[in-house]
């Protein structure tokens, strides 16, 4: 009945709010993170035999990022048909391309991922005969960026230390990451790596900051590399 229900709801909504409606079903329990993950995949999954391209991403965080960013540009993601996959992990690239490679003669395939997961993607882009990438410039001819290290130090570079404080103080969330900063373990590191450990450490905090830090970062005309060029690129 509450799937009917939270389906329902979502009739009719844009991408990025169904994106948005997901996070948060999977934040509030009202599916579970699996569920709603699950669900954000299918969601996606159930628009690519119309679509000009379809960009895998690993995960929620990362398709909000995207299509946050294609609307600062004002872009319609929906009615270029191009879809965001979150495919729930960097290792189930090699499931995803093989399920989607029948359609790569119609539609532009493309991707992002963290750096940890780079290797990952490289050997799936080969396994399945997109490409022979050997190198992250091979990858980006083929569609496929990575994120050094990963989606939030891109977004923390790109807003400033500065920035990102700022957007915690208008969120009501600086007094909670001063309290984090003085805990032993963190205490003496660098801003950057304390904020990025207070953004991951709450799946709350980091899909909602998806959006609001890529908004920040457009609003300064400083989108990360990795987002940029593959805006581009589809």
């Amino acid at each position: 009945m509450i799937a009917a229900m939270a389906a329902t709801r979502r009739a009719g909504m844009s991408a990025p709010a169904v994106s948005r409606e997901l996070a948060r079903e999977a934040l509030d329990g009202q599916l579970g993170g699996n569920a709603a993950s699950i669900r954000a995949t299918a969601h996606a999954l159930a628009k690519v035999e119309s679509a000009v391209a379809v960009v895998l991403v690993e995960g929620i965080s990362d398709q909000i990022a995207l299509e946050t960013a294609a609307v600062g540009r004002g872009r319609d993601l929906d009615a270029e048909r191009v879809v965001i996959v979150p495919i729930g992990g960097a290792h189930a690239i090699v499931r995803f391309l093989t399920r989607l490679g029948p359609l790569g003669t119609r539609m532009r395939l493309a991707g992002l991922c963290d750096l940890r997961e780079e290797e990952v993607f490289r050997r799936g882009l080969d396994a399945t005969h997109v490409g022979s990438p050997r190198t992250r410039t091979d990858m980006e001819r083929l569609g496929f960026y990575v994120c050094v290290n990963d989606l939030e130090e891109e977004l923390i570079r790109a807003v400033g230390i500065a920035g990102v404080e700022a957007l915690f103080d208008s969120q009501g969330d600086l007094r909670s990451f001063r309290s984090f900063q003085s805990q032993p373990a963190w205490r003496g590191r660098t801003p950057e790596a304390q904020m990025w450990r207070f953004l991951r450490s709450s799946s709350r905090r980091n899909l909602r900051y998806a959006r609001l830090l890529v908004e920040a970062a457009a609003g300064r005309d400083a989108l990360p590399r990795p987002l940029d060029a593959l805006l581009t690129t589809v």
